[in-house]
């Protein structure tokens, strides 16, 4: 991340982080029918990469994200992390959601303290890594807020505190900063890539950042911040097209959306994307019907 290029594999040779293999999963309606919500998908993310998934909207792309958690199984095929099957959910996962999974009666710092409390850090060890990053979010004065108290910005840079005091090598993002008005969600996603590039940490210069899988509906999003962008097909979903997103690193959100080549990148995306959306589109028309 703090080279001016595209960072590849780090650890060449070495088990990609993420590995789904003929995955497939399907889910039993009310009315006793099965919905696949994902078939056949092929995904691998590599260590340190930053991946966002993108298609139509309930295409399947949150349940890629709970089958890589462990919070449910494939119906069929593989999902490996590190070259090792999933098998419940894995403490080296991250995984921040859409809505704020915070504890409303708990202040901002035991919020964050949670995380490692509940993995048998002692209370003061706890405590230090919370406030070390609650700093680094810039929450450092905020310690003894509740959760309504914060604005959304603000409830989002917990989020995010909660997720990295724990030190995951597995990041799992799903629409995260979709609720937020737009210049937040900007400062957001700059904050996001400080804060996955090792900014104010404490990792060795050669050790990669977490293995990032970011969904989110904004095509632009995905492109400023990933490595490459993978399009979902419409459902049942699986990977239609990888696309790499060769813009230079460090980024910043605002200023990388004026490229030209980030224009051409997306012109690219959207023409895969775009036909996806519209057989969504058509399908639920023919269903009104």
């Amino acid at each position: 991340m703090n080279s001016g290029t595209p960072r590849g594999n780090p650890h060449e040779g070495t088990a990609p982080a993420i590995e789904l293999r003929g995955a497939s999963k399907a889910f039993r309606t009310p009315s006793g029918t099965l919905h696949t919500a994902v078939r056949d998908l092929d995904l691998t993310v590599e260590r340190g990469e930053f991946v966002a998934v993108v298609g139509p909207t309930g295409c399947g792309k949150s349940t890629t994200l709970t089958l890589v958690s462990g919070l449910e199984e494939p119906t069929e095929g593989e999902v490996l992390v590190g070259g090792e099957p999933v098998c419940g959910i894995r403490q080296d996962v991250g995984f921040v959601f859409q809505q704020d999974a915070v504890f409303p009666w708990r202040t901002v710092l035991s919020n964050v303290m949670a995380g490692p409390r509940f993995r048998g850090v002692p209370k003061a060890e706890a405590r230090e890594r919370a406030r070390v990053w609650l700093d680094r979010v810039g929450l450092g004065a905020f310690t003894d807020r509740y959760p309504h108290q914060l604005s959304g910005g603000q409830r989002k840079r917990v989020a995010l505190a909660q997720t990295f005091v724990n030190d995951p090598t597995i990041l799992l993002m799903d629409e995260p900063f979709s609720a937020l008005d737009v210049q937040t969600r900007a400062l957001m996603s700059d904050e996001l890539l400080e804060l996955w590039g090792g900014a104010g940490t404490d990792r060795p210069d050669d050790a990669p950042p977490a293995s990032v899988v970011f969904v989110t509906h904004d095509l632009e999003e995905a492109i400023a911040l990933a490595d490459k962008v993978v399009v979902m097909t419409a459902g049942p979903a699986t990977v239609k097209q990888v696309f790499p997103v060769p813009l230079p690193r460090p980024r910043k959100v605002e200023s990388v959306r004026l490229e030209p080549e980030f224009i051409d990148i997306y012109r690219e995306i959207w023409s895969s994307l775009g036909e996806e959306v519209r057989i969504t589109r058509e399908r639920g028309a023919s269903r009104v019907a």
